[in-house]
């Protein structure tokens, strides 16, 4: 089973396909990365917090050491106190703000002292405050440290509260970090890396694009260029490969030079082949013209020579009726020999087929009651191709001495014409033996007949009209009937209306 055919542009579109597949996985894989990249910096954003958390711890601790009783209200004093502690807790943490938080009033502490803007800040972020106020009562309930994160889509929020032991009543430490996911190093790698894949596959994309364009356009050039059969003059040539002309790509032109130089070896051989069937056609020709020459060549010399020799006055007169049957005969011989070299453009004007196919068959009806055959005509097409009048009679003048000749008594020849789209099919049928098979594919050569008193030009006189006309003779496959059910001629010229 021969393997299966692809075109190349099926191979360019599978290798784009290809191509987006590879970006779509690389972009898949720079989002994992990237993800990964995030979550690690959520990771050490709580490590940081955890610290920070227990630093403030610490320092508490230090700052209440010595303290005998228990705090219930934290005055402003105190929170001054206190907001010193988580300063110096906090300064070591970059990021990382926090505070004291007491269940019965709130807030007792807050700073942020790594904070990169105007002026520090003093003021508990709002936005963030009931996540702060629920992480302190989770961590005053649990008496551990609690840890939450909240993931928006350009940071994430990351508190945790650790308890506090000393004489406030009900008091926690907070710490909050904030990561900001579209920020930082993976985030420009990311985005890095994705501008750099959307060049590449648009890229990609535009030049697969541009060369199958570019691709399509010189193939059907070229098929174009293969299509006309012409030579370098534009005559038309029928068989011949036209020279074609480089497309402007490297890998087409080679194959475009490799076919040229097929064309050139192929025009040559034809060329010598033509001239070798030249030849065989003249010494088939010459040896066709001296064959039909010497029989009424020795006819002559026969009867002139039985004329001088016999002492009867009438055998003179008899001896020159025959010599000028042969010399007629001789000259119709050499009239279509004429016809079949002396070739002429036909002169081509509107003609009347009905009334060229009445008057064909009109002529031969003489000839054909002599033989005991009836022509039928058929009704032609009433419409006036251009054809040479002249040309078509004599080509019907043979077809039907062939198809009379070749019919029994009492049989009848068939004349008739039709239209097949922009073509004219003019058909002669007979009800002879048919054609035998050994003279069917030179039926239409010089010479070859079937009949012994046949010259054998006629058909080729016939195909050499079809063929000035653009057009062809054949004989009609044989019928069903087999052997005996006669033939028919079939002329296929151009429909060429005025």
């Amino acid at each position: 089973m021969p393997p299966r055919l692809r075109s190349l542009r099926a191979h360019l579109l599978a290798l784009w396909i290809l191509l987006l597949a590879s970006a779509a996985a690389t972009a898949y894989l720079l989002t994992e990365f990237y993800t990964q990249s995030a979550a690690v910096q959520v990771a050490q954003a709580e490590l940081q917090v955890a610290r920070a958390c227990r630093e403030i711890g610490d320092r508490f601790a230090f700052f209440s050491a010595g303290w005998s009783g228990s705090v219930a209200q934290v005055d402003d004093t105190l929170k001054g106190q206190l907001t010193d502690v988580v300063v110096t807790a906090l300064a070591a943490h970059p990021g990382v703000e926090g505070g004291i938080w007491t269940a019965a009033g709130g807030s007792a502490a807050y700073a942020f002292p790594t904070y990169e803007g105007t002026g520090p800040k003093t003021d508990l972020p709002a936005a963030e405050l009931d996540t702060i106020r629920r992480v302190n009562a989770e961590t005053l309930s649990g008496g551990r440290p609690v840890t939450t994160r909240r993931v928006a889509r350009t940071q994430t929020l990351v508190v945790q509260g650790c308890p506090l032991r000393g004489p406030i009543q009900g008091a926690t430490a907070w710490t909050m970090a904030r990561v900001y996911t579209d920020q930082g190093r993976a985030y420009g790698q990311l985005l890095a890396g994705f501008g750099f894949l959307a060049a590449t596959v648009l890229g990609s994309a535009l030049l697969l694009g541009r060369l199958l364009l570019l691709l399509g356009r010189r193939i059907a050039r070229l098929e174009g260029q293969l299509g006309r059969d012409a030579d370098e003059g534009g005559v038309p040539h029928e068989g011949e490969l036209p020279r074609l002309a480089p497309t402007g790509l490297r890998e087409l032109d080679r194959l475009v030079e490799a076919l040229n130089a097929a064309g050139a070896r192929l025009a040559a051989a034809r060329r010598r082949a033509a001239e070798a069937e030249r030849l065989a056609a003249l010494g088939q020709l010459a040896a066709g013209i001296a064959h039909e020459i010497r029989n009424p060549l020795a006819a002559i010399r026969l009867k002139a020579e039985n004329a001088l020799a016999s002492a009867d006055p009438a055998r003179p007169r008899a001896a020159l009726d025959l010599v000028l049957v042969q010399v007629a005969r001789m000259d119709r011989l050499l009239r279509d020999l004429l016809s079949l070299t002396q070739k002429r453009a036909p002169a081509l004007a509107p003609t009347d087929l009905a009334a060229v196919l009445a008057e064909s068959a009109h002529l031969h009806d003489d000839l054909a009651r002599a033989q005991g055959v009836r022509i039928a005509v058929a009704e032609a097409p009433r419409e006036r191709p251009r054809l040479d009048e002249a040309q078509l009679r004599r080509a019907l003048d043979n077809l039907l001495l062939n198809a009379i000749q070749h019919s029994p008594a009492g049989g009848v020849v068939r004349l008739s014409a039709e239209v097949a789209g922009e073509r004219l099919r003019i058909r002669v049928t007979d009800q002879g033996p048919g054609v035998p098979a050994s003279l069917r594919e030179r039926l239409f050569e010089p010479f070859v007949t079937g009949r012994p008193d046949g010259t054998g030009l006629g058909l080729a006189l016939v195909r050499e009209i079809a063929r000035a006309h653009g057009g062809q003779v054949r004989l009609a496959a044989p019928p069903p009937d087999g052997p005996g059910s006669g033939a028919t001629f079939e002329l296929d010229l151009p429909w060429s209306l005025p």
